[in-house]
């Protein structure tokens, strides 16, 4: 007999919503999605990866609990996250006869969750839209919280809205559908959740990681629940990221800078690059004697146990430089008052925000890590 689903609250007064962890949901979605329509009408969303693996399953689920559901498919990959799929995408919905009690439901991995969040946030100024996450960077991340969004040409979700699904479902027997790769870039999203707040967590990750990726189901759902569980604290206290919620972006400034500096697509996935910039941020923090530098090794030691990237050589092209990445990093949108806004560390588990770091400290990392320096 299966373990029941676990069900966690992310607490947010009226926008309050359940996250639902287990094996089997896709079958039970129906149930669970049903009580919370406002009618009996829904559309899905997906990629034409998820699309054959999971789309009848959820259909069907839909069918039996009385939802009428059209499903619309979208091609896969991080360049579905821009501003002419979103029109595509929102016209194909108006011309579909959608209400304002209408929901979309995202189903598939983070660039199926932003753009489908992102529409039913703008769509009839509101549609409400439920996430069922297939990958495990859209479980452990992307799906909660409500950070809904596109890419632009200027950087990576620099356009979108603060928009709360009613419901996330994470069926953890998804994952045995994914490609290794996939496995290893949702898994970098994990690692975060210890590095900026839960040492012990870290400790586990160091002994049970590698079970983690290589399929262990009980280590898969422990690691899901208690990132899931990390988050909807955070999103709780700091919903639209005034404050401490940014320490959910451990990595990520680095990360994006790569990601535009590569291009969106299959050369650096979104996870890879987050690796890569947790690993920059541990390094920069033990440079500037904030963190002991054993702590910093630890990080990149697990990470390549794991098979994850950590440096910038096996990355960079020809025209990369210290300062193109800069410049990418110049526009992330936590730049405040013209200074980047980064997440550094005094150890593992303890996560800071600071203002604080000069460029010139920053450019000197990157030379480094481009010359296989650090």
């Amino acid at each position: 007999m299966s373990r029941p689903a676990d069900r966690l609250r992310v607490d947010l007064g009226p926008r309050s919503y359940d996250i639902v962890v287990g094996e089997g949901l896709l079958a039970d979605a129906g149930r669970q999605v049903r009580p919370l329509l406002r009618l009996p009408d829904a559309v899905m969303v997906t990629d034409a990866n998820v699309a054959p693996l999971c789309g009848d399953a959820v259909e069907r689920s839909l069918a039996e609990a009385g939802v009428a559901c059209d499903t619309l498919v979208l091609p896969a990959g991080e360049q579905t996250k821009d501003l002419a799929t979103l029109g595509d995408l929102i016209d194909r919905l108006l011309t579909r006869g959608v209400e304002r009690g209408t929901t979309l439901i995202a189903l598939g991995g983070g660039v199926i969750g932003d753009i489908t969040g992102f529409a039913a946030a703008v769509t009839l100024r509101g549609l409400d839209f439920i996430q069922i996450p297939t990958t495990l960077l859209a479980q452990v991340d992307s799906s909660v919280g409500g950070k809904t969004g596109i890419n632009a040409a200027r950087g990576k979700n620099l356009v979108g809205a603060f928009h709360q699904p009613r419901l996330v479902m994470a069926d953890v027997a998804t994952l045995d559908t994914l490609p290794r790769r996939e496995l290893l870039a949702g898994y970098a999203e994990v690692v975060k959740y210890g590095l900026i707040g839960d040492a012990e967590f870290f400790a586990w990750l160091e002994a049970e990681g590698v079970g983690v990726v290589d399929g262990d189901a009980a280590a898969r759902r422990h690691a899901v629940l208690t990132s899931c569980a990390a988050k909807a604290a955070v999103v709780a206290d700091d919903e639209r990221e005034a404050g401490q919620r940014a320490l959910l972006n451990l990595g990520h400034t680095f990360g994006h800078a790569l990601e535009a500096q590569v291009g969106y697509g299959d050369a650096l996935l979104h996870g890879e690059a987050v690796a890569v910039g947790m690993v920059l941020a541990f390094v920069l923090s033990a440079r500037l004697g904030l963190c002991p530098p054993e702590d910093a090794e630890r990080v990149r030691r697990h990470l390549v146990t794991v098979g994850l990237p950590v440096g910038l050589t096996g990355l960079a092209g020809p025209d990369w430089s210290a300062q193109a990445l800069m410049d990418h990093m110049g526009a992330d949108k936590k730049v405040l008052g013209g200074r980047l806004t980064l997440i550094l560390a005094r150890g593992i588990g303890q996560a800071f925000i600071t203002q604080d770091v000069e460029p010139h400290q920053v450019l000197a990392l990157l030379d480094d890590a481009l010359t296989d320096n650090i």
